[in-house]
C-alpha cells in the first residue's frame, strides 16, 4: 500500500482556514487545479456519505465520497470512487491543529491507496506535490504564508 503525507504551516487560525476548506464541494474555491465540482443529489456538502464529481483544469474527472468530517478537530477524509489516476482503496484526510505561537495552524494531508508497483512512485509524487502541496500553497497565498 502507497502512502503519501505532507504537511505545512499556513499563515492564519486553524478556524479560518478550516471555514474555507470543510465544505466539500469547495475544491474549485481554494484548489488550483480543480475546475468545477458538485455534490451528487444535491445533497449537503458537509454530510457525510456524500459524493462529490468534480473536474480537474486538464479535464481529468474525479468522484469521491466524505467519509468522516469534525468541526472539533478541524478534519475530513474521504475516499476516491472514480479517477483516471490508477489508484484503488484510496482514503485520506486533511486535519488542521491551532498553532498557539500566533494565529497560525500546521495543517497535514495524508493518503493510502493501492496501485501498480511501476506506478506508486510517480503517483506519490504527484498526489504529494502536485495535489497536496499544490493545495496547501494557494492556502497559504490566499491566507499568508506563516
Amino acid at each position: 500500500m502507497a502512502q503519501v503525507y505532507t504537511s505545512s504551516v499556513i499563515g492564519a487560525s486553524a478556524e479560518r482556514v478550516w471555514a474555507a476548506i470543510r465544505d466539500f464541494n469547495a475544491l474549485p474555491d481554494w484548489h488550483p487545479a480543480i475546475k468545477e465540482s458538485r455534490i451528487e443529489g444535491g445533497g449537503p456538502a458537509d454530510q457525510v456519505g456524500c459524493v462529490r464529481a468534480f473536474r480537474l483544469q486538464d479535464g481529468g474527472f474525479i468522484r469521491e465520497r466524505l467519509l468522516a468530517l469534525s468541526d472539533y478537530d478541524f478534519s475530513c477524509s474521504y475516499s476516491i470512487l472514480e479517477s483516471p489516476m490508477g489508484v484503488e482503496n484510496y482514503v485520506a484526510s486533511v486535519k488542521l491543529t491551532p498553532v498557539t505561537d500566533g494565529a497560525r495552524c500546521f495543517a497535514e494531508w495524508s493518503a493510502e491507496f493501492d496501485c501498480a508497483q511501476e506506478r506508486e512512485a510517480e503517483l506519490v509524487a504527484l498526489i504529494g506535490n502536485d495535489v497536496f502541496q499544490g493545495g496547501f500553497a494557494a492556502l497559504k497565498a490566499r491566507f499568508g504564508d506563516a
